[in-house]
């Protein structure tokens, strides 16, 4: 079996996102407007293969799309200094915690964002 290593990652989005999407606005009472806002997401590809994939509405080959919606229309560009001191991880359960604790730490800095 492959062994995978997960990288963490941020995006930048347009803070149109915040007027436009309802429920990006709902999980976001804390957002001031003063910060950004941002998509905190997990990948086996490094950080900007896997942007590629989202601003291309990627297709996986079972055929299911597998890229965010948020990103594609409203992602700028990557935040690596808001990841790059995130270790690759080995597991997709830690990657997938460690998505999770850095998304509720950059809310509670009052951004807005969209984590999975």
């Amino acid at each position: 079996m492959p062994r995978y290593e997960y990288r963490i990652y941020v995006v930048e989005l347009s803070k149109r996102v915040f007027t436009e999407n309802a429920k990006f606005r709902a999980a976001n009472p804390q957002f001031n407007g003063v910060l950004e806002c941002l998509y905190v997401g997990m990948t086996s590809k490094t950080p900007k293969e896997r942007f590629e994939q989202h601003k291309n509405g990627h297709i996986n080959k079972k055929g299911f799309k597998i890229s965010s919606s948020i990103v594609q229309k409203y992602g700028m560009y990557l935040r690596p200094s808001l990841y790059n001191h995130i270790d690759p991880l080995t597991s997709r359960e830690a990657a997938l915690k460690a998505e999770e604790n850095l998304a509720l730490e950059l809310r509670k800095r009052r951004y807005a964002l969209w984590f999975n």
